[in-house]
């Protein structure tokens, strides 16, 4: 599939990962997939309470799909820890930090493994992880210890073999959050933080992890809602064409797919209307969008593109440029829409709770306890 082929109704659709905004999948899925092209969706734990019922998801997302040109989608937050979105009876891996804190990195690529597989065997074709942010504060933080360390040196070694391992297994490994979100105390899904360390500080701490992991093959990066005063002082990271479209794309060359986190979160939500948050990721170079929005607002926000476009708002040359590399990384990734016939539960629990057994034992051992 080439970009000429393609509708302007199909490239808009391209540009947005969207979640089922419902239990079940419904007519208005449908609707969503067949007569307005969406790109792909994102699963949550709250869509299913069962392995059994999430494969059935997913593969009927695939199958309603098939009348498209393009194949969808499928992403998921799979990062282990507290940021887990399979069913219950999957059992829970434990955080990156924990993991990462063993040195053991048999141990980490086999959790990043053991994620990989088990996505790939469920359908799954694109996860938002591993987090290459650094740890600065407590657990419960809003990075916390998703980290893989406390320093650029253990993210870059433990995080970037982790992301290795997921491609490995098929599964296109979203890298996050650009330029980092270590350094700020905020959340931004309520807040849009604002990071004041110089740029020369932040290019050998936070951001250097990302630039390594370019140079180490990786295909995709989820850009944060920040504020980085020393990099760009009127956009957040994710809208920014100073962060994005100079920093990223022509001073690190990187090739690959650019994704924005959730545009529902208030960072972005209480400061720009929607239709001009995507017009800015856009033009800055993104080439996903997560929106986390109704099906109505999806629908209209996908008109108001459209008008843009028209009106030249968004110049085509731009909206084809960012639609060109998604369609490349679903080439090089083999997406299809071909159903999936599932992981083996018992054999994925086996191999979760080796790796979970084997972090507890540091863990005592760390305590003096045996």
């Amino acid at each position: 599939m080439v970009i000429e082929e393609l509708t302007l109704e199909e490239k808009i659709g391209q540009l947005f990962i969207i979640e089922l905004d419902e239990k079940e999948i419904t007519d208005r899925t449908v609707e969503m997939i067949q007569k307005y092209k969406i790109g792909g969706f994102i699963l949550y734990a709250k869509n299913y309470q069962s392995y059994e019922e999430m494969l059935k998801i997913i593969n009927r997302l695939k199958e309603i799909n098939q009348v498209n040109k393009i194949p969808l989608w499928i992403a998921i937050d799979q990062e282990g820890g507290r940021v887990n979105r399979m069913p219950k009876e999957v059992k829970a891996l434990k955080n990156a930090f924990d993991i990462a804190k063993t040195k053991d990195m048999d141990l980490v690529k086999k959790s990043g493994e053991v994620i990989g597989k088990m996505l790939k065997e469920t359908g799954v074709n694109i996860n938002f992880a591993p987090v290459l942010d650094i740890k600065r504060f407590k657990d419960i933080h809003a990075i916390g210890n998703r980290c893989y360390g406390e320093n650029a040196k253990d993210v870059e070694t433990y995080g970037i073999e982790v992301m290795k391992q997921m491609q490995n297994q098929g599964i296109v490994s979203v890298i996050k959050h650009f330029p980092g979100h270590g350094r700020t105390k905020k959340d931004s899904h309520f807040f849009l933080p604002t990071i004041r360390t110089k740029q020369k500080k932040l290019e050998e701490t936070d951001m250097h992890p990302f630039q390594v992991a370019i140079q180490e093959g990786a295909d995709a990066i989820m850009v944060g809602h920040i504020k980085v005063k020393s990099l760009d002082a009127t956009y957040p990271a994710s809208l920014s064409n100073k962060i994005i479209g100079q920093k990223l794309r022509e001073e690190w060359n990187y090739q690959g797919l650019v994704v924005t986190d959730d545009i529902k979160m208030l960072g972005i939500r209480i400061r720009y209307l929607m239709i001009e948050a995507v017009r800015h990721a856009v033009l800055a170079g993104v080439n996903v969008l997560i929106a986390g929005l109704p099906y109505e607002k999806i629908i209209k926000l996908m008109k108001k593109v459209d008008n843009r476009v028209s009106r030249l708002k968004i110049p085509i040359g731009y909206l084809n440029r960012s639609v060109a590399v998604t369609l490349e990384m679903k080439k090089k990734y083999g997406l299809t829409d071909e159903p999936s016939k599932g992981m083996n539960v018992e054999k994925v629990n086996q191999k979760i709770e080796e790796i979970n057994q084997k972090v507890c034992e540091y863990q005592q051992k760390e305590k003096g306890e045996i």
